[in-house]
């Protein structure tokens, strides 16, 4: 049975995990998940929604199998895992992993390689890994550490406490908490507002900001106007500038542009 699945509609592609109820995440997951990608990236999806079928978002690693792996296996299957992640994490466009219930471990790792998280009242965080004796295998400590600070994000991979949805937001992790009822609904609008926006601009902003991570402040301006000026080319910039200029003139506010992606 399929444990992945997405489909695209007016630019905003929904990828969906499906398998409840603890959706944990193993190689068939994410062999499909990385032939998803493929389709998103084929595609002319504008921005993507990621969320999970039943109560909770992923407890994390399907562990099951890892008694029976040898140490050259183990790698290889999680060097997989990291590059499908990272796959998802460098799409050119926005993503939203919208969350319910309990996000642990590989699942956290997952959601937060999202450009925002919206999460339901009822979600809530952590890292287990601690409690078998290992670590965030896919990079998730530092990917907290980069959002919340390398105190706090050290706190909770020691503790593996289960960190409120509303205290994830407070520290940045977590960009708005909705009612859970309306999560699936709110991902989705926020998804169709940004897909129809400057989506080579965002894309843009995801390459500053990875640039940034890696070197900081003073790396990102070493490249700013090779990703910035490229866009006075395309078609949205275009039609854009001269359309606000013409506004400006004739006193009338800037109007919401049609951008088309291009």
């Amino acid at each position: 049975m399929s444990q992945v699945s997405v489909t695209t509609k007016d630019g905003v592609a929904t990828l969906v995990l499906h398998r409840p109820p603890q959706n944990r995440i193993g190689n068939q997951m994410v062999d499909e998940l990385d032939r998803a990608l493929d389709e998103i990236a084929g595609g002319d999806a504008r921005a993507v929604v990621l969320r999970t079928e039943g109560p909770d978002f992923s407890f994390g690693g399907d562990i099951e199998p890892w008694p029976g792996w040898g140490r050259r296996e183990m790698r290889t299957h999680f060097e997989h895992y990291l590059q499908t992640f990272n796959r998802f994490e460098r799409l050119p466009v926005p993503t939203i992993a919208a969350v319910r219930g309990r996000c642990f471990g590989g699942g956290l790792e997952l959601a937060v390689r999202a450009d925002l998280i919206i999460a339901g009242a009822s979600a809530r965080f952590g890292h287990p890994e601690q409690s078998i004796g290992i670590i965030t295998l896919l990079g998730g400590v530092y990917r907290i550490a980069e959002r919340v600070g390398r105190s706090r994000a050290m706190r909770w991979a020691l503790t593996s406490e289960q960190v409120p949805a509303a205290e994830m937001e407070r520290f940045g992790v977590v960009d708005r908490v909705v009612d859970d009822d309306a999560l699936d609904d709110e991902a989705a609008a926020f998804a169709a507002r940004v897909a129809a926006g400057p989506t080579l601009a965002h894309a843009a902003h995801k390459a500053l900001l990875r640039t940034w991570a890696v070197g900081g402040t003073a790396a990102a301006d070493e490249v700013i106007f090779d990703v910035a000026l490229p866009l006075f080319d395309s078609a949205d910039t275009r039609m854009a500038i001269p359309t606000a200029v013409e506004a400006a003139h004739a006193g009338r506010p800037r109007p919401v542009m049609p951008f088309e992606g291009r």
